[in-house]
């Protein structure tokens, strides 16, 4: 008679008793507080002075338009503004297959998945530069949404190539679908995992079980992922998810990937109306769990930005 593996048994048990999660960041850290789609430097300034205003702690921007699209000078910016508050700047690697052309399947309903990630040696050598160039203007973390980049980067990691404090944050877009194959993103070199915003407490738990690095949950997602709000399962999401990052999207927004001048003011408000979502959220929180601890924002931490 067949037997179901032992981890599937283990995955099962954890998913049961949800049980705490007993690691941490470096610092001692529960959760830090993710603001995502922060694609200009104008918005980047708009989210730390309304962080300060509403007393949210800001550890981590990310951003979805890509260093592709990035003069280096706006790069250097991001950089800059990013030491100087203490704050991990995450940008998106490109090319994309739903951009660049290099795959019409992209495009289709079957084929979506191939959507970010980087199709074909010609592309995957494109991505690598966009790498190069942010390590050498000081970035830290990188958003990624390819197998093939994430264990490349994780070898050149290894082998002494790039900085050990650079982190490697595995995207939504990428689908992770269960505990198995987050492992196996974090063993190829992923450090930062985002997995669905609709994941369960129990799968979370299996998560939790499986892997060792920080897990990324939106709290609410866009539309294009779901549109999923889990404000109320905060403090069960950090107590069995931790080391988690809480990330802030917005439902019901415009989409503006790649965003440029023409999307400013959109960029901007919708830029301040996730620091609003984050203070809801840390309030959601602080109700059901007070104890729970966050990350310093004055601290050391890996994937700050280090000016060149």
């Amino acid at each position: 008679m067949f037997s179901y593996p032992s981890v599937l048994d283990e995955l099962a048990l954890a998913s049961r008793r949800l049980p705490d999660s007993p690691i941490r960041f470096d610092d001692g850290g529960e959760y830090r507080i993710e603001i995502p789609s922060v694609e200009s430097t104008e918005a980047f300034r708009i989210v730390i002075q309304e962080c300060e205003r509403q007393g949210v702690p800001l550890h981590r921007i990310s951003q979805g338009s890509g260093i592709t699209v990035l003069t280096d000078d706006t790069l250097r910016e991001y950089v800059a503004i990013g030491a100087d508050h203490n704050v991990e700047v995450c940008l998106f690697i490109g090319p994309r297959a739903a951009w660049d052309g290099n795959a019409a399947s992209a495009l289709t309903a079957d084929g979506g998945i191939f959507g970010a990630r980087h199709i074909g040696v010609a592309a995957l050598r494109a991505a690598w530069e966009d790498v190069e160039r942010a390590v050498d203007s000081g970035l830290r973390s990188l958003l990624v949404a390819d197998e093939g980049l994430i264990a490349l980067i994780g070898q050149a990691q290894a082998a002494g190539d790039l900085p050990s404090d650079l982190i490697v944050k595995a995207s939504a877009l990428m689908g992770i679908a269960n505990p198995l194959g987050a492992r196996a993103l974090e063993q190829a070199g992923a450090h930062s995992l985002n997995i669905a915003s609709d994941t369960t407490l129990g799968d979370l738990a299996a998560y939790r079980q499986l892997t060792r690095g920080a897990l990324d949950m939106y709290i609410e997602g866009q539309d294009g992922l779901g549109g999923f709000m889990r404000y109320h399962d905060l403090p069960e999401i950090v107590r069995i998810g931790a080391p988690v990052h809480l990330k802030f999207g917005l439902r019901n927004a415009p989409a503006f990937y790649p965003a440029g001048e023409h999307l400013a003011a959109v960029v901007a408000s919708s830029a301040k109306a996730r620091v609003a979502r984050a203070r809801a959220g840390l309030e959601h929180l602080w109700r059901g769990r007070p104890d729970a601890a966050p990350s310093a924002v004055d601290g050391k931490r890996d994937g700050v930005p280090v000016p060149a």
